[in-house]
Formats: structure tokens, C-alpha cells, sequence
């Protein structure tokens, strides 16, 4: 099921912070948006996931405009994870991930326990939403977008929370679940996660799309230096690059 934006302009009251968008991510990949604060980088996942309507241009599924879409189904296919997002009831950690099967309307048990334990949250499961802390909490908000199983993950900066040990188990599930044929789109701040983890980068700046291809093309040290006005270089071998100024 094909997810694609063409040429998305997208406005928050009257300011338009994203412009000529367009962005085909490819199933059984990882594709990154990144860029400066106030980018944009948000909305652009909000636009692509029908969160936002397009001031021009058009969101797509399988060939139809996603906002013809039933609810029920467009949930089924995208899985939406905010930067942040409220517990509306105060619920155990395993009944939060088991609402991640409402679209499909059946308990799903596989589905919810194998997301428990990607995100390492078997000891946290009869633990009221209420007492975690904000790294738990972002994990567990993202197991409920795992056990929906859609096609599509779109999460916006879901590392921002998360210890580096649980970062990296993180995008090592995200990577098994590219494999598995689902799409990734995040927004990722470290660059060096981008380079090292995603298959495509995005660079937006002030809306617009600055950059977009390999991460090794599209982070490229004079595309950081033009976008986030820093002088930086790239060292180390693919797959462990690091960004040094």
C-alpha cells in the first residue's frame, strides 16, 4: 500500500509552515525527516499522515486521496505517534498498548505482547499510566502504535525521551519491522541516528525541502552548514558515522 505527499503546502492560522512537500517513502524502509527547529518537520509528518488539511497539494493511499478514507481503515494502515501526546485515562501500561487494536476490533495478544517487549515494558505492564516516567511513558504511547501493526509508522521525534540503550532497541525494532515490509517515516534531531539508521533523509528548512535522498547525500557537511548554520564533519566508517564540529 503506497503512501505518498505531492507538492503539500500546509498552514497553522495564517502562516504557512510547510511548502511544496512531496515525499514517497518506500515500504521496508526508514526514512527520516530532519532539519532545524521550526522547520516544519512536524507538521510535514502531521500533513502526512491526514492529520492536517493541505492548503494545496495532495496525500495519497494506495492511489486515493487519504482523506476519502474511513477512519477505521485509515487507522489500520498509518500508526501516528505525536512528539507528545496525554493519557486520557489514567490505565495500566498493558491495556494502553491493547487500545492500539481498536482499529482492528479484536484483542490481537501476539501483537500486544510482542510490542511490550520491543519496548522492554514486561515489568511496567500493570503500572498505571500516571506513574511513569516521561521515557516510559513515550515508550509505552509507542508499543500502542506497535501492536496496531499498520503499514505505515509515522512518529515524530520518538527517540527525544528514550536513554540511549532503549534508543537503539528502539530503531533495532524499527528496522525488524521495515524488514517485515512496513514503512518508517520519523523525525530524528541527531543527525548521526539519521545517517546511521535511515535508508532515506529528508532536510527541511523554514518549510521548504532543502535536501531529500541517501542519507550520505542528503546530510552531506555543506547541506548542515547552509541549514543548521554549523560547520561540522562527518568521521567514522558507514553505519557508525559520527558528527563532530
Amino acid at each position: 500500500m503506497t503512501l505518498r505527499a505531492e507538492n503539500l503546502a500546509l498552514e497553522r492560522g495564517a502562516k504557512r509552515v510547510v511548502d511544496g512537500f512531496s515525499i514517497a517513502p518506500q515500504r521496508g524502509q526508514i526514512t527520516a525527516i530532519c532539519g532545524p527547529n521550526g522547520a516544519g518537520k512536524s507538521s510535514a509528518l502531521m500533513g502526512l499522515a491526514g492529520l492536517i488539511e493541505p492548503a494545496s497539494g495532495a496525500v495519497t493511499l494506495e492511489g486515493a486521496p487519504l482523506a476519502s478514507l474511513h477512519p477505521q481503515s485509515r487507522a489500520r494502515a498509518i500508526g501516528y505517534l505525536p512528539q507528545s501526546a496525554d493519557i486520557a485515562w489514567d490505565v495500566s501500561v498493558a491495556n494502553l498498548v491493547r487500545l492500539g487494536r481498536l482499529p482492528h476490533r479484536d484483542r490481537g495478544t501476539d501483537a500486544v505482547e510482542a510490542a511490550i517487549s520491543a519496548l522492554d515494558l514486561e515489568e511496567l505492564r500493570h503500572r498505571p499510566a500516571s506513574q511513569l516516567s516521561g521515557g516510559e511513558k513515550a515508550r509505552a504511547l509507542l508499543a500502542r502504535v506497535l501492536a496496531g501493526e499498520p503499514e505505515w509508522i509515522l512518529a515524530d521525534e520518538p527517540l527525544a525521551a528514550l536513554d540511549l540503550a532503549h534508543q537503539l532497541r528502539l530503531l533495532a525494532h524499527l528496522r525488524s519491522a521495515a524488514d517485515a515490509d512496513a514503512g518508517i517515516v520519523i523525525v530524528l534531531h541527531d543527525l548521526a541516528l539519521a545517517m546511521n539508521h535511515a535508508d532515506h533523509a529528508i532536510v527541511l528548512e523554514e518549510g521548504a525541502m532543502a535536501a531529500s535522498g541517501p542519507p550520505q547525500e542528503a546530510l552531506r557537511e555543506n547541506t548542515i552548514a547552509k541549514v543548521w548554520s554549523v560547520h561540522a564533519k562527518w568521521i567514522g566508517e558507514d553505519g557508525a558515522r559520527a558528527l563532530i564540529t
